[in-house]
């Protein structure tokens, strides 16, 4: 007999951390998030819940825990898209239907209560958070921004009524074996043309004091009609400045501005420290901590993070193509992942074919109406 029990007291909360860990123990494909991370999300002041609440529950089978759920009330998405909905997320379970129907059905009747009307996911507070179950590529290793799910996990969710709603792709980036010298002479134009240059910055500090502000600016524009966004708030933009200062290296940052300094075009990528952080569980111990500093010194592996351009200055996008080509052939890393795109973002996929790409995962957010 399966009992869900909602997370409130401090052992509860560790259970509902550490059960992926478990879970996935010695999973060579499974990447955990920082720790001390996750459990901010228990904290009151946690800095997405001026605008979403959320809740949290455990599946337990007698007294071991065998999956967990979360439920998000994101109020700023709803009124942007006119939606009445609650986001399920940090989703993870034994492959056990019986724990499945409980965990959704839980949140399910706390999205009732909410007065919502369908339950979508997997799907965080942001964007900017893991989104997407994982339906192809499972012998691939996860970068530091996704989450690794077993096969079972959409047999478990689409049982209970769940289906697609967007699907997202990945690919490796490779340079090219002959590079193309018109995507130089291209992108020298477009920044003739357009009276553009190229950041400058000597580091990240400097990276991150000039363009902090505008670089929220940016993304707020540039992703105001992708799929699940929502906009940054104060507390957001601190703690994600406060995350970025731990991966950005100027190497792996290309930053566009016009004749005002005004940023119109970024690509931003990290090196990966998902090696780095499988070991500790994502807890950042001394050992942990060296192997992440040698990972951003010297990436196997970098992550493209986010890329954007202002819409007016669209067509600048090709810039990123020769920036992204000047990391893979001037440093030490051998490819680059793309995380994810949406399957119908057609700019962007246009992009990888200037790379020798292999699209290699794909992950999906589903829908129901309750």
């Amino acid at each position: 007999m399966i009992t869900i029990r909602e997370v409130r007291t401090r052992s509860q909360r560790r259970a509902f951390v550490q059960f992926p860990l478990r879970l996935y123990k010695n999973n060579p494909c499974f990447v955990p998030p920082l720790y001390s991370d996750e459990m901010k999300l228990f904290r009151k002041d946690y800095h997405y819940y001026d605008d979403a609440e959320a809740v949290y529950y455990l599946a337990y089978r007698g007294k071991k825990v065998v999956g967990r759920i979360s439920g998000i009330l994101q109020r700023k998405s709803n009124e942007k898209w006119k939606q009445k909905r609650v986001r399920f997320t940090r989703f993870d379970c034994l492959d056990d239907q019986e724990a499945a129907d409980a965990l959704f059905g839980a949140v399910e009747a706390w999205a009732k209560r909410k007065g919502m009307e369908e339950v979508v996911g997997p799907l965080g507070f942001s964007d900017l958070e893991r989104e997407g179950l994982l339906i192809e590529g499972f012998d691939e290793l996860s970068t530091f921004e996704e989450q690794y799910n077993y096969p079972y996990y959409q047999k478990l969710i689409e049982n209970l009524g769940y289906e697609k709603e967007v699907d997202w792709i990945e690919h490796k980036l490779y340079a090219p074996e002959t590079p193309d010298p018109r995507i130089r002479d291209m992108r020298e134009k477009l920044l003739k043309r357009f009276n553009l240059h190229m950041s400058d910055a000597k580091n990240a500090k400097e990276f991150i004091e000039r363009y902090k502000d505008d670089f929220f600016r940016l993304l707020d524009d540039t992703y105001a009609e992708i799929y699940g966004t929502v906009p940054f708030t104060e507390k957001m933009k601190r703690e994600l400045v406060k995350n970025f200062k731990l991966l950005i290296d100027v190497r792996y940052i290309a930053m566009v501005l016009d004749e005002n300094e005004k940023p119109v075009c970024f690509g931003l990528c990290f090196p990966s420290i998902a090696r780095a952080v499988q070991k500790s569980g994502g807890r950042l111990t001394l050992p942990t901590i060296f192997r992440v500093l040698r990972s951003v010194k010297k990436p196997e592996i970098i992550d493209l993070a986010l890329i954007g351009v202002v819409p007016a200055y669209r067509g600048v996008s090709l810039v990123m193509i020769d920036e992204i080509m000047r990391m893979l052939t001037q440093g030490t890393a051998q490819y680059c992942e793309t995380n994810l795109n949406l399957e119908n973002n057609y700019s962007i996929h246009n992009l990888w074919k200037n790379f020798r790409s292999v699209q290699h995962k794909r992950r999906r957010s589903f829908v129901k109406k309750i």
